[in-house]
C-alpha cells in the first residue's frame, strides 16, 4: 500500500461509484489508502485486480481497464472496470473508477452505514 501511496499527491481524490460502503469521494491519500484497506479487510485479502490494458492520451490522463476478482464469505464477484487517472507533475491527482454493473458491485460490497 505504501508504494501505491507514493504515486499519489497528498490531496488526490478517488471517486468510487454506487452506494455501497466503499462508494463515495475519498479525498486525500490517507483516506484513499484506508478505503483500499477496507476492501482488503472485507474480502479477507481475497481480492485481485488484473490489468487488461492501459491507454494514455499524452495530456495527463491514463485509463487502466481491468478485471476485478474478489470473495466475501460465500459470495464472489468477477467484474470488468476501469480506473481513469489524472496525472500532473508525475503524480496521480484524481482517480475516477468505473464498474461494469453498479448494482452488482453495491450488492457485493454491502450498503453504507446509515
Amino acid at each position: 500500500m505504501e508504494t501505491v501511496g507514493t504515486l499519489m499527491t497528498a490531496d488526490c481524490t478517488h471517486h468510487s461509484p454506487g452506494s455501497s460502503q466503499i462508494s463515495g469521494h475519498f479525498k486525500g491519500r490517507d483516506n484513499i489508502l484506508a478505503m483500499y484497506g477496507k476492501m482488503f479487510e472485507l474480502t479477507n485479502g481475497k481480492m485481485q485486480v488484473q490489468m487488461d490494458s492501459i491507454s494514455i492520451d499524452g495530456r495527463g490522463h491514463a485509463v487502466a481497464a481491468n478485471t476485478f476478482f474478489a470473495e466475501r464469505g460465500d459470495r464472489g464477484i468477477e467484474m470488468k472496470g476501469a480506473l481513469i487517472f489524472t496525472i500532473m507533475g508525475g503524480k496521480i491527482t484524481d482517480i475516477d473508477e468505473c464498474v461494469e454493473d453498479i448494482e452488482q458491485s453495491d450488492a457485493f460490497w454491502g450498503q453504507a452505514a446509515a
